[in-house]
């Protein structure tokens, strides 16, 4: 084995176990500069979900590649619990949550309020409310409403905008924000 090779083996074998028994993830934001990558860096995602009970602390990215198994936990914890119907949810929108909370510099997690919704979910919530857009990112899993008991509906709002990826929505009346991967638009106040 080389010495370049037996270097890069002992690095990953270092950053795996770093990433296992981390506490804090460095922030990595969707379009930051290229200098981060391979630098190390990993990205990691806590939430819980008040309806279902279950919480999730998870390093879903290291040093550049997303890790499928995380991938399909994020997937299985942000199913529409009302069908219990799960679908794939755009890394983009996930590298968007970690980033904002890694910029509110906050240790607790995010409480889930949706992510995925299948069409009929998305219907019902549609029928008793003005705010669900027919055609909801949700619906193709690439959007979250998220809420942080510590911070304001303005500070994560505020956080997730800086990140430059996507839709940002405030819900202050319901005290959540909303978060997607779609045009880069802001709303709500």
């Amino acid at each position: 084995m080389s010495e370049k090779n037996s270097a890069l083996m002992t690095r990953r074998a270092l950053l795996g176990a770093f990433a296992a028994t981390t506490l804090t993830a460095a922030p990595v934001y969707p379009k930051a500069f290229g200098f981060l990558k391979g630098a190390g860096d990993i990205r990691r995602l806590k939430m819980y979900s008040g309806r279902t009970g279950e919480s999730i602390d998870i390093i879903y990215w290291i040093e550049g590649n997303y890790i499928k198994e995380s991938l399909k936990e994020v997937n299985h914890f942000m199913r529409d619990w009302r069908q219990n119907a799960a679908a794939r949810i755009d890394t983009r929108t996930i590298d968007i949550m970690a980033a904002s909370h890694n910029l509110l510099g906050v240790r607790e997690p995010y409480m889930l309020l949706s992510g995925y919704r299948s069409p009929k979910t998305n219907a019902m919530l549609r029928s008793r409310s003005r705010g669900v857009a027919k055609n909801s990112l949700h619906m193709k899993g690439q959007a979250a409403d998220l809420r942080l008991k510590s911070r304001t509906v303005g500070q994560v709002a505020r956080a997730a905008a800086s990140c430059a990826a996507g839709g940002v929505g405030r819900y202050s009346g319901s005290n959540f924000v909303h978060m997607d991967c779609g045009p880069v638009r802001t709303w709500g106040r």
